[in-house]
């Protein structure tokens, strides 16, 4: 067969079809910008090392990047990251930099016994975590072991208390509740106290209330614990049940240390 040479100038438009072009003839010398469509490219045929920097912008993401991924069923641990724009800069950032605060403690104990006061300050030491009528606290309990009372976590705690007096013998005495707290785990001091007066009169009652904010930053040595004391002997109790709160405390933690 000979070979007839046509000059470009003699081809019309869309002339030279794909039959008519050899196999692997055509090389990239022979195309310009603009000139492969999608069809011509095989799958996974386009690296990373082939997309230019900032080149990936708003409109080609799809929501599946995000409704596509297997979708975390609890709270992020403290290192999970999050990709932030920083004044227009992508950065990563951990989680326990933007977790809300709130109460993550909050936690209620009784007297259940009955305390006659002294007049000898004494630490109240017969306590449970209020377990009635629907309580319900949030986190992890506060701990008490021989009327001290450890906190589950570091943090800012609002601590209250409330004493319910009752005269039970004749005599007016003075009665005190006292939150003592130690931030080595030996040395107790007085942090708040609240004290009324029981009149000499039958079946008299009184309430004392107070509250103290406390900046717990170690869990080992930071305590607290509730004393009673009276300037008479055995002539009010602090009362109590198992019912229901009537000398009671709480605890609120209300943020990081």
């Amino acid at each position: 067969m000979s070979i007839i040479k046509v000059k470009t100038g003699g081809i019309t438009a869309d002339a030279i079809t794909d039959a008519l072009i050899a196999d692997d003839v055509v090389g990239t010398e022979h195309l310009t910008a603009n000139e492969v469509d999608t069809t011509a490219l095989g799958a996974d045929a386009v690296t990373a090392a082939q997309i230019a920097d900032d080149a990936i912008s708003e409109e080609h993401l799809d929501a599946t990047v995000i409704t596509g991924m297997t979708a975390l069923a609890s709270e992020p641990a403290d290192t999970d990251e999050f990709l932030v724009s920083d004044a227009g800069t992508l950065k990563r950032i951990d989680y326990s930099l933007i977790k809300g605060g709130g109460i993550t403690v909050a936690d209620q104990w009784r007297l259940n016994s009955t305390y006659l006061v002294t007049n000898s300050s004494t630490a109240l030491t017969n306590l449970e975590q209020v377990d009635t009528d629907g309580f319900g606290g949030i986190g992890t309990a506060m701990s008490a072991s021989s009327g001290i009372f450890t906190f589950p976590s570091t943090g800012i705690y609002l601590i209250t208390g409330t004493a319910y007096l009752y005269r039970e013998n004749s005599g007016a005495p003075n009665v005190s509740l006292q939150l003592q707290t130690t931030t080595d785990n030996s040395s107790y001091n007085g942090a708040a106290i609240s004290a009324a007066t029981v009149e000499n009169v039958s079946a008299y009652e009184a309430n004392i209330n107070l509250s103290f904010m406390f900046d717990v930053t170690n869990t080992t040595t930071h305590k607290c614990k509730f004393m009673a004391n009276s300037n008479d002997n055995n002539i009010a109790t602090m009362y109590a049940e198992t019912a229901q709160n009537t000398t009671y405390f709480t605890f609120l933690r209300l943020g990081d240390t």
